[in-house]
């Protein structure tokens, strides 16, 4: 189709601080693109993906988390966010700004993967696997823990294609 993304190097996101994020500056790399929340029963999952990032970024790896309030459970503004992140959690893995993950106000990156592969966050904490061709890898909910079994196989998969 004309004009269509054909991979995740093709969006960014408002930056949490300001700015872009673009995703095009982690080309090449896997990503692990999940959208957060700071009043979710998940939220203890920062710490999982925060260990992730840490553990595989030598390898190639870079977590992204989205904040959003699709799901009624994040804060108000931006900057409540970082700060809940940074302190609470040692976040240290780069944050968007807060964004829609669904429905017809989806940022494009998530609108993009609907159409790839038929998929959207059902709630907090779900997330997109993007290998180093910027192509979906795998879409997991929440359930699945960040260094789960699942996550790790297509996390691996991703770094060792």
């Amino acid at each position: 189709m004309a004009g269509q993304r054909d991979d995740a190097w093709n969006f960014s996101f408002p930056a949490i601080g300001g700015g872009q994020l673009d995703l095009a500056a982690f080309k090449g790399r896997v990503l692990v693109v999940a959208n957060t929340a700071s009043f979710c029963g998940y939220t203890y999952q920062y710490e999982g993906l925060q260990k992730l990032h840490e553990a595989d970024a030598a390898r190639g790896l870079t977590v992204i988390g989205v904040p959003s309030r699709d799901f009624n459970q994040e804060s108000p503004d931006n900057a409540t966010v970082q700060t809940f992140c940074t302190t609470r959690y040692g976040i240290g893995f780069p944050l968007s700004g807060i964004v829609h993950v669904r429905g017809v106000r989806a940022a494009p990156f998530y609108a993009w993967v609907r159409t790839e592969i038929g998929w959207e966050p059902a709630w907090n904490f779900n997330k997109v696997v993007i290998g180093r061709d910027g192509r979906v890898a795998g879409a997991f909910g929440a359930g699945d823990e960040p260094q789960g079994e699942k996550m790790m196989r297509a996390v691996n998969g991703a770094l060792e294609a």
